[in-house]
């Protein structure tokens, strides 16, 4: 079965843009994959990751082998740039605002058996996964998807550096996990705690596989 995209979406200009993010977008960087397979081919799944750049969404939007549909801030869906994210079935979300149409929207996807990704830290920064936002973990458990849990690393130029030539960018896929199905607030703050740890221990991972710490 195709996987699932948001209601206006356009399906052939979806995939038009994932092989610009596999080919011509990712011409820039060395983008070297670890652990692609462990995504299910099949069924919802919502992918978590820790976010440090503006590229970090079309890099895993191109190497992910499934159509996937991010949660993506408000701001972005501005003019031409607006409409194509919507064409290609991306959802905006107002920051720091309840917000319940694009994660009703994600539901739907999800339940349809598609596949979702969320950063869950909701802003760029370190990409550390200090916190994170309770969406991910909302999601996973109203639908039953699995949570797949993926780290990026080299997008992000150190402080202070000139412009790297084709720098080397990771993308480390991990197990995919359940969260518990628990009822109750509490419950949602426990399991979005397990998706952070989850995450920054990938994260953490990845950092000492590159030598590196950011």
């Amino acid at each position: 079965m195709t996987d699932q995209l948001p209601d206006g979406a356009l399906p052939r200009l979806h995939d038009l843009g994932r092989w610009i993010a596999r080919g011509p977008f990712r011409t820039p960087f060395r983008v070297r994959v670890h652990g692609g397979g462990r995504v299910p081919t099949s069924g919802p799944v919502v992918v978590v990751a820790n976010h440090s750049s503006m590229v970090d969404g079309p890099i895993l939007f191109g190497v992910v082998p499934r159509r996937m549909v991010f949660l993506i801030k408000q701001e972005m869906f501005k003019g031409v740039a607006g409409t194509l994210l919507r064409w290609i079935g991306q959802l905006p979300v107002r920051r720091g605002e309840p917000d319940r149409a694009p994660l009703l929207a994600a539901q739907g996807v999800l339940r349809d058996g598609g596949l979702v990704a969320v950063f869950p830290e909701g802003t760029r920064g370190a990409g550390d996964v200090a916190e994170a936002q309770r969406g991910a973990a909302w999601l996973a458990r109203s639908t039953g998807a699995v949570v797949v849990p993926v780290a990026v690393r080299g997008t992000l130029r150190p402080p202070g550096t000139r412009r790297r030539f084709r720098p080397p960018v990771d993308v480390l896929v991990g197990e995919p996990f359940e969260l518990p199905d628990d009822r109750g607030r509490q419950a949602l703050v426990k399991a979005t705690e397990q998706v952070r740890d989850r995450l920054a221990t990938l994260v953490a991972e990845l950092d000492s596989q590159r030598g590196e710490a950011r």
